[in-house]
C-alpha cells in the first residue's frame, strides 16, 4: 500500500472530528473521500498532508511512518502534494515560476517543461495567473503539485470554484492526467457524481467515520447503511412487511426474500429509475410535482398511504400534476432492503 491510514483520531477542543478512520490506497489508484460538509473528510486530508497533528492513529506514506500520535513529520518532508480548493497559486509569478516553485535550480527547467507539457500549458509558461481561465489556473496548481514527484497527491474539492460545464470537462481531464502520471491520489468531494467518476474506490464519510468503502458500483448499488443509500442517488425508503413469498409494500409485492421472519417491518431503498408509472384512474397514487432535467422528467408521486416516491420518465412522457397513476417497482434488479439502519 502506498498510503496507509489506520485508526485516525482528531478532535478540536472537546469536539471529535475524525473518529477511527482507516483506509489504504494502492499505487496508481484514486480514492475519493465523499461526504457532507463537516463529516471530517478535509480534516482527514490535512492529517495526511501534515497540516494537522494526529491525536492518535498511524499514517504511512510509501513505507515510511509520517505520523503516529507521537511523531509528526512536517508537511515538506512527507512527499505529499496538495491541490487546494482555491488553487493557491502565486499571483505575482508566471506560470513557469509557479510550477517550478520549491524545485532545486538544477532540476527546475526540465521538470517545469515536462509538467507544462503534461497539463497542456506549454505555450503559456510566461503568462501570469490573472491572464488564465479558471480551468487553466487549476492545471497550473496540478502541475505545481506534481512537479516535486510526490508519492501521493491530495486534492481538496478542486472543482468547486468552476462552473458546471467546465467542472465536467476538468473532471475528465484531471482523472486522465492522474492516470497518465501514475500518481496515487486522495480526492475529497461532497459531490456524489464527482466521487463516482473520479474514484477507483469511494469512501463515504459521516460524522467523522467511514460508513462504507468500496468500488463506485458497490457503493451505489449495494449500500450497507441508510445514510449511504440516502446520500447517493436521491433514494426514497418505501415501507414493507416481510412475508413468506416476498415483501408487501404500497407499490405492490416485491418478490425478494430477505431471510427475516414474516411480519418483520423493513424499508426498501428505491431510486427514481426503480419506479415505473402507468396512468390509471384506479391507481395507487397521484403525481404531486415534476422536475424537468433535460433528458427526462423526475415525477414525485404521493401514494394513497402517504408514502412519497420519485420516478424517472422519458422527456416524451408528460404527466400533469394531479394525474392518477399506478406506481410499481421495476424488475431490472434486486433492491436493497433495510431493517433499522443497516441493509439485510
Amino acid at each position: 500500500m502506498l498510503l496507509l491510514c489506520h485508526n485516525l483520531h482528531k478532535s478540536f477542543g472537546h469536539q471529535p472530528i475524525v473518529q477511527g478512520v482507516s483506509f489504504s490506497v494502492t499505487p496508481g489508484h484514486i480514492l475519493a473521500l465523499l461526504g457532507p460538509s463537516g463529516c471530517g473528510k478535509t480534516t482527514t486530508l490535512r492529517l495526511i498532508a501534515g497540516f494537522e497533528q494526529l491525536d492518535r492513529g498511524l499514517i504511512e506514506i510509501d513505507g515510511q511512518v509520517v505520523a503516529d500520535g507521537h511523531r509528526h513529520m512536517p508537511p515538506e518532508k512527507r512527499r505529499a502534494g496538495i491541490v487546494f480548493q482555491d488553487y493557491a497559486i502565486f499571483p505575482h509569478l508566471s506560470v513557469a515560476e509557479n510550477v517550478g516553485f520549491g524545485l532545486t535550480r538544477s532540476q527546475r527547467k526540465a521538470r517545469v517543461t515536462e509538467m507544462l507539457a503534461l497539463v497542456g500549458l506549454a505555450s503559456l509558461e510566461n503568462r501570469t495567473p490573472h491572464e488564465l481561465s479558471g480551468g487553466q489556473q487549476q492545471r497550473v496548481a496540478l502541475a505545481r503539485a506534481l512537479a516535486p514527484n510526490p508519492a501521493v497527491l491530495l486534492l481538496d474539492e478542486p472543482f468547486s470554484n468552476l462552473d458546471a460545464a467546465l467542472r465536467e470537462e476538468m473532471r475528465s481531464e484531471v482523472r486522465r492526467l492522474l492516470k497518465v502520471s501514475g500518481i496515487t491520489a486522495v480526492f475529497v468531494t461532497h459531490d456524489q457524481e464527482e466521487a463516482l467518476f473520479m474514484g477507483d474506490e469511494v469512501a463515504v464519510m459521516n460524522a467523522g467515520q467511514i460508513e462504507q468503502l468500496g468500488s463506485p458500483e458497490a457503493i451505489f448499488h449495494r449500500p450497507r447503511t441508510r445514510f449511504v443509500a440516502e446520500f447517493l442517488g436521491n433514494t426514497d425508503f418505501v415501507p414493507g412487511i416481510v412475508t413468506a413469498v416476498g415483501v408487501e409494500t404500497p407499490l405492490g409485492r416485491l418478490p425478494q426474500t430477505p431471510g427475516l421472519p414474516p411480519g418483520t417491518a423493513v424499508h426498501i431503498a428505491a431510486r427514481p429509475d426503480d419506479v415505473t408509472l402507468t396512468v390509471a384512474d384506479n391507481g395507487n397514487g397521484r403525481v404531486t410535482s415534476r422536475r424537468f432535467i433535460g433528458i427526462a422528467f423526475i415525477y414525485e408521486v404521493t401514494l394513497h398511504d402517504g408514502t412519497t416516491v420519485h420516478s424517472w420518465q422519458s422527456h416524451q412522457t408528460h404527466l400533469a400534476e394531479g394525474t392518477a397513476v399506478c406506481a410499481s417497482f421495476g424488475n431490472e434488479h434486486d433492491l436493497v432492503l433495510f431493517h433499522g439502519q443497516t441493509a439485510v
